[in-house]
């Protein structure tokens, strides 16, 4: 259990820092590293929120 969250948190980490890389590339010119490893950061707390949301309310 603990080593399926490990894999999604990598692969959501991931998958939102090649998502805003490809947006600064394509609409900036450039990729700021401390932007895209932030930016992700910040999305997979707000999909662990949501995930933690959605258990919560399931119960309800």
């Amino acid at each position: 259990m603990i080593l399926r969250e490990i894999f999604i948190f990598i692969g959501a980490f991931a998958a939102f820092a090649l998502a805003v890389a490809a947006y600064l590339a394509a609409f900036h010119g450039e990729v700021s590293l401390k932007e895209m490893l932030s930016t992700a950061f910040a999305a997979v707390v707000g999909l662990y929120a949501g995930r933690y949301l959605e258990r919560k309310l399931r119960h309800v």
